[in-house]
Parts: structure tokens; sequence; C-alpha cells
């Protein structure tokens, strides 16, 4: 059962983020006060159908309401069902990494979008996320055509698919409010410890605010929670284990870690196919095969690597890692402080994750390797130095506050594994 907004008050003064994201849309789109804005002792701060403004955020500072302001606000000339059907179009229409993904359900997938209901927290939320922060729109647009595809090549049903794609639109409506300078979708693939720090509650904020402020299905919010979980416990925001993880989380975990891997200049679906195989076990395989299935189906690249400098690059990687590993395990040997050792045994655990992927894919042994496998190799490459800057921030989240001289020695360790 959902939390009232009353019970919980995440919602009950306004996110300074969020609210800033909206004003800011509010110079070029219409957006107003669908009821009167009430601070919790009943003073009336802000009328019906009145535009939103600046006058509006010195209003608010410190002031409880009555009703979280999102549920008082409605953006008349926002995003709609055609935004939508549009955005799918130019998704498959466009030359994109997704495209070979997206093509064979286009038609399935404006069908779809064309139903799919947007209550009015969401489309405003969306809608100044469109003007204010187009390239986290765009993120939630191939969220939800990915999503979707996704469910369609599995043979859901059209309730199936439309959940999917309401999942994708809205995953990463909580990263509305934390500071945009820590947002993922503007960050590129090695966010600092700090953004990390900001960026673990994005998915609990965007459970909580579809729970809370929409009618969306529970099913809904349930799976916006789980999209940075991971089936083997190593995710966030809870390290939530497979069996706690739902259907609709597991697809969008896939469906996240997908877009993140395609970031980047010339990034082809063989980057996210590699990064969901990097380590064994972390994703739902049915929703993997479907990437990596159209990953294999794409024209390879043209080898940018004579065999020597894969040998080379390849040579390091193991090096890189085998370094991590002996400074943990030196580390947990003279680790006294229970917080230090709790912080190194994560360590340890994320790294010999990865060391059982980087065995399975056989390319520890880079003899075996040819010039025509350079893009695999590159792919496998970026991914391995991301996760050990992983390893890094997860480590830091659990130690918390040290001593000095323990603080001295995990950042030292930390330091090492961001360098790779």
């Amino acid at each position: 059962m959902s939390t009232s907004p009353r019970q919980d008050n995440t919602f009950g003064t306004a996110n300074p983020h969020a609210l800033a994201t909206i004003l800011e849309a509010s110079e070029t789109r219409s957006i107003i006060a669908a009821t009167d804005i009430f601070d919790i002792s009943g003073i009336k701060l802000w009328s019906s159908k009145q535009p939103v403004s600046a006058a509006l955020q010195r209003k608010l500072i410190d002031r409880q309401l009555r009703q979280p302001l999102e549920s008082c606000l409605i953006a008349e000339d926002g995003v709609n069902t055609l935004t939508l059907v549009e955005a799918i179009d130019r998704l498959v229409q466009g030359d994109t990494a997704l495209t070979p993904l997206l093509a064979p359900h286009a038609a399935r997938l404006v069908k779809e979008a064309a139903q799919l209901p947007l209550n009015p927290v969401a489309q405003l939320l969306l809608s100044a996320s469109q003007t204010a922060r187009p390239q986290r729109f765009e993120h939630a647009m191939a969220g939800m055509a990915l999503a979707g595809a996704l469910m369609a090549g599995n043979g859901g049903d059209t309730p199936e698919i439309r959940l999917a794609m309401l999942c994708g639109l809205l995953h990463d409506l909580g990263e509305m409010y934390i500071d945009p300078r820590h947002g993922e979708a503007e960050a590129d693939r090695e966010l600092d410890f700090l953004s990390y720090q900001q960026l673990v509650v994005h998915p609990h904020v965007g459970h909580l605010l579809i729970a809370q402020l929409t009618n969306y299905p529970s099913v809904v919010s349930r799976a916006i929670a789980e999209h940075h979980e991971r089936l083997d416990g190593s995710g966030y925001p809870h390290a939530l284990p497979a069996e706690r993880i739902s259907p609709l989380g597991r697809l969008l975990a896939v469906t996240e870690a997908t877009l993140t891997a395609l970031r980047g200049e010339g990034r082809q679906l063989l980057h996210a196919s590699v990064a969901l195989r990097t380590v064994p076990g972390e994703y739902d395989l049915s929703w993997v095969g479907r990437v990596s299935q159209a990953a294999c189906a794409q024209p390879p690249s043209p080898a940018v690597m004579e065999h020597e400098d894969i040998q080379a690059r390849l040579a390091a990687l193991g090096e890189v890692l085998a370094s991590a590993e002996t400074n943990v395990a030196r580390l947990k040997a003279e680790a006294s402080v229970p917080a230090l050792q709790d912080a190194l045994a994560l360590a340890d655990f994320l790294l010999q994750r990865l060391r059982t992927g980087w065995n399975e894919s056989g390319m520890w042994n880079p003899g075996a390797m040819a010039g025509a496998d350079a893009a695999e190799v590159e792919a496998l490459e970026d991914e391995i130095y991301f996760r050990l800057r992983g390893v890094q921030r997860a480590t830091l989240m659990r130690a918390g506050k040290l001593e000095p001289t323990e603080a001295e020695q995990l950042n030292t360790l930390c330091d090492s594994l961001a360098m790779g």
C-alpha cells in the first residue's frame, strides 16, 4: 500500500531543484496553478489559474504546504501523447544505436504511445524537463521506446507493453529532485563520488513520487525504485537480491544499463551488449539476450587496432584488475575498524564479481584475440574501467565517515581504482 503524502513528508515542502526546473520551463511554457496553493496553516500563497513565476519561489521558501506543489500545478501546453508518438518516430527513423531494437516494433510502439495515460503530475514534470533539461527528456523518450520494444519482442500483450513504456518514460523523474550538476543524463560515465552520493537517492525519490502523487499502478512505482538494482545484490539504493526484484524492475534495469552504455560518441549496441555481460548474474538474461541478438545482427566495425595493440591493452587490463585485488586484500588484512572492514568486504565482493566476468570472457588470453575483435576489446576496456570507478564510489559510500588514518588508507585504495 502506498504511503500518503501526509504520512511521509517528502513532498510537504517544494523541492528547490524541481521548482527551479519548473520555473525555468515556465519562462516559455504556460504553467499555471490548477488550484489555490495554501501553506499548512491555511494561508493562501498562490491563486488558482495564476501563472507560475519567480514570485512563487519566494513565497514557498521554508513553507510547509497543505498539498504537494506538484499536485497544484499544470502545464497547459505541455507534453501530450502526440509528443510521445513523435519522439518514437524520431528514434525509429533516425540512425541511432537503438534503431535495430526499435524498428521491428515501430508500429506497435507508436500505437501504444498514443494510448499512454499521462497523469497531471507526470505530465508537469515531463514538460518541465523537455524545456529546461532536454537531455533528461530525450533519455525518458528513449527509455519509453526501448522498454516497450523489449517487451514487444518478448511477446508481451498490450497491457504489458504499455506498463513497460510507462516505466521507461517515468523511471528517472526522481533525478529532477537532485542538484542537476549530479544528474545521470547530463553526466558522462565518470561520475565522481559527490555526484554518486546525490544520484543514488533518485530511484527512491522517483518511487515516492509515482506512488504518492499519481494513480499509476504500484508495479510502476516499484519498478522505478528497482531500476538500478542488480540480481546479484550489487545494485542501489537497497542492494536487493534477485528474488526481491520485480519482473518490470528487471526489464527496467536492462533498459537503463543499455542507455547508459550507449552514452558517448559513436557508441553501438556492441557496447551495451558487452556492458550487460561483463559481470555474469547482474541482469535478467531474457532481456540481455534481446540486446545481444540485435548487436550481433549489426555489421562488425572495422578493426582499429593491430593485434599487438590488442594484446598490450588486454594485458594492461589484467594488470589493473590484479593490482586492485592485491590492494584490497592487503588493506583487509590490516583493517581493524568495523566500518573500514565492511567497506573493504564490499570492494572485495565487487572485484571478485568483475574477476569472474573477466575470466569467463576469455580475453585474459590475449593470444587468442584477432584484429577483428578490436571493437569488443575497446568496449570491454571501457566497461572494466567504468566498473572500477563504480567499486570506488560504492566503497566510499559504504565506509561513511572514518577516522583520519583509516580514511587515508581507503582514499589511497580508491584513488588507485579511479585511475584505472
